[in-house]
């Protein structure tokens, strides 16, 4: 097979794949298909599904989806959009939607993008330059990554939440730059730990910098009306920018971005990623205004979540994993193999949780990533955690 070059020499594809392998990194796609309530089928098997995003258990949600097949006249609606949105496909419901997340947020404006990649990777580079700074938690999502890649700004990294060496870098750098962005997430997807915003409200302040932040794992589940962690601890109106994604608790497709009318105008200019990409069906943007507008009324799911993380982390902290209380928590195990290994096991026992490993997280922190949804029951978890050993220090 034809190889290509890596590090001064040929490397080809065989070797690339072995040497993954090797290092227990080798992934493949395998079909998932969706059972009632928080089960699916995985190679066969009908197992509880501790790997979905899908928080508030919509995605399946018989009951809400046929309430919007109801109240959704579908024949009038495109399956395709056909053209980017600055040329033919910026449908009627795109206004609506950025409309009614304006109307939520109680913000200036909104922006839609086709994914949480799409937005993370379009918005800083067109929004720096080369004299700017960028200050981005250690932790930040690879697509958060790859889109500070794109940009000409200078990029330095702040140990993960560690906000006294975030106002150490500035004390000794803002003045020599003309913006200073500074880039977290909000629930970190791979930890779940919480960021503290008013500390970074206070030091943006402080410093002048643009604050952004990315709530991809926490909207729809934190705050009372489901708007974030920034709603959660009273910050949502100091955050210059905050990304939302609607393929997790949303049960839906796409993102958005709360921001000014300056910052809009400047990006739909500017964004490659949407500029020059097809628009989302109009069927997609009816569902997402339909979730959308009962977002805040899906109290009870959050409560549910809340109540399942209760006794999650306690559970695993009995057994000597250092977990944070939220919605994510990993089962820490260190070695790939033996990642892939216990997961395997847990897969036999009926409960699907794959391992997370580099690079998706740092070398030696492999993973059980165990995702938590609404639609699940104490009773399933308990059985789950019989099935995980206690923390070994050799992991």
């Amino acid at each position: 097979m034809a190889g290509y070059k890596q590090g001064g020499r040929e490397m080809n594809v065989d070797q690339q794949l072995k040497h993954l392998q090797e290092q227990g990194q080798l992934r493949s796609l395998k079909t998932i298909g969706p059972e009632a309530g928080a089960y699916c089928t995985y190679m066969g098997r009908r197992l509880l599904n501790l790997t979905s995003n899908d928080y508030l258990g919509l995605a399946n949600d018989k009951a809400v989806k046929q309430t919007f097949l109801k109240e959704t006249d579908i024949d009038k609606l495109m399956f395709g959009a056909s053209s980017s949105r600055l040329l033919t496909g910026n449908n009627q419901l795109y206004d609506e939607v950025e409309g009614l997340l304006t109307s939520l947020y109680k913000a200036k404006s909104a922006l839609f993008f086709n994914s949480g990649y799409h937005a993370n990777m379009g918005i800083l580079p067109a929004l720096t330059d080369k004299h700017d700074l960028i200050l981005s938690d250690k932790l930040c999502h690879a697509s958060i990554i790859d889109g500070i890649r794109l940009c000409q700004a200078d990029h330095l990294r702040y140990h993960h939440m560690d906000y006294e060496q975030l106002a150490s870098i500035l004390n000794k750098k803002r003045q020599s730059y003309k913006r200073v962005f500074i880039v977290t997430e909000s629930v970190f997807s791979m930890d779940g730990d919480l960021s503290d915003l008013q500390k970074l409200v206070a030091i943006k302040n402080k410093f002048d910098c643009i604050l952004y932040v990315d709530e991809a794992h926490a909207v729809g589940v934190s705050g009372d009306e489901g708007l974030g962690l920034c709603e959660q601890q009273g910050m949502t109106n100091q955050i210059d920018i905050l990304i939302g994604t609607l393929g997790k608790a949303y049960a839906s497709v796409g993102a958005f971005a709360i921001l000014n009318d300056g910052l809009k105008q400047l990006l739909v200019n500017k964004a490659r990623t949407l500029i020059y990409t097809t628009a989302l069906p109009p069927v997609n943007m009816a569902w997402t205004r339909f979730i959308l507008e009962r977002i805040p009324g899906f109290k009870s799911q959050r409560q549910q979540l809340r109540s399942l993380s209760a006794y999650l982390f306690d559970a695993l902290r009995s057994k000597g994993y250092i977990v944070h209380q939220s919605h994510i928590m990993p089962v820490m195990v260190g070695d790939n193999k033996v990642a892939v290994q216990l997961a395997d096991h847990l897969q036999k026992q009926g409960f699907l949780v794959l391992p997370i490993r580099p690079p998706t997280v740092p070398i030696n922190t492999a993973r059980l990533r165990i995702s938590l949804t609404a639609n699940m029951q104490q009773e399933q978890l308990e059985q789950c955690m019989q099935s995980i050993p206690d923390y070994k220090k050799e992991y």
